[in-house]
């Protein structure tokens, strides 16, 4: 668990609930690979009380956006605005569907209050240095939001290969205004990942997805040591539950600003959070 009185954030969580689940067969799968089938059907009451019993004093609640998704942006916008105090809603949009897209990401942070966009590659078959997402990217620099990006392998049925970490490289070069936040620590390729965040200082680094028990040693040296500021601490919620991850994090070795820096310090500095 966190220590007493220690807030928590998460910055990469996701609105899946049970319908979510239905029209997303690949993740129903994956959930029962994980031996956590109970967590495909969780609703708003679970997330909250989750949330509280570990200390958790925000959320960045992503919307999932293909042809289909039942987790829009305005679904998640609703609920967000059920528990304003804890969510901070997150957009997705089809960068297929072009100068649509940017004009849905305008919309989710104008008028919804988004605060991110959230992007997963493999859903679109084009690795992030393609041009689909190059109008995106220059909308979140113009509306100061950060990218989240899936970088490592899928986990579901579809390649990998646009989750390799060094596509971010001519992305940050591209837009050096760009706050960039890498998911799921670029796993296997974690390497790869942290020597980009080291390169470029927009680029961080969300390590949901991998329990902190789990995490690859090479990341936990780096957070531990000259990357304290570039690691933040996410889940991949619901497909992780908040006492696993902070009953791992409090057993293990890292030095308390390390703690506070993954916990909630850099999230607070990308987003500009002095609140809680």
């Amino acid at each position: 668990m966190s220590e007493p009185d220690e807030p928590v954030i998460d910055v990469w969580s996701n609105w899946w609930d049970s319908d979510f689940f239905r029209v997303a067969p690949d993740l129903s799968r994956l959930s029962r690979k994980f031996g956590m089938p109970d967590r495909t059907c969780l609703d708003l009451s679970d997330l909250l009380a989750q949330a509280k019993s570990g200390n958790v004093s925000r959320i960045v609640l992503s919307a999932t956006a293909f042809p289909g998704s039942t987790s829009t942006n305005d679904v998640v916008a609703a609920v967000v605005d059920e528990a304003p105090e804890l969510l901070v809603g997150c957009a997705s949009v089809d960068p297929r569907e072009g100068i649509k897209a940017v004009r849905a990401l305008r919309q989710s942070v104008r008028v919804l209050n988004f605060r991110a966009l959230k992007l997963l590659p493999y859903l679109y078959e084009k690795p992030p240095n393609h041009a689909i997402y190059f109008p995106l990217y220059a909308a979140c620099v113009e509306e100061d939001v950060p990218v989240l990006i899936l970088t490592g392998h899928t986990a579901v049925q579809q390649a990998s290969e646009p989750g390799r970490p060094h596509y971010l490289d001519e992305v940050a070069l591209h837009f050096p205004e760009l706050t960039i936040i890498a998911g799921h620590a670029g796993f296997p390729w974690t390497q790869e990942l942290i020597s980009l965040a080291w390169k470029h200082d927009t680029v961080y680094i969300d390590t949901s997805g991998h329990r902190p028990k789990h995490f690859p040693s090479e990341l936990v040296r780096y957070m531990d040591s000259y990357g304290r500021h570039k690691v933040l601490f996410g889940t991949g919620y619901p497909l992780m539950a908040y006492d696993d991850a902070l009953k791992d994090l409090s057993e293990m070795a890292l030095k308390p600003e390390t703690r506070r820096a993954f916990l909630h310090e850099n999230a607070r500095n990308i987003w500009g959070w002095h609140d809680h």
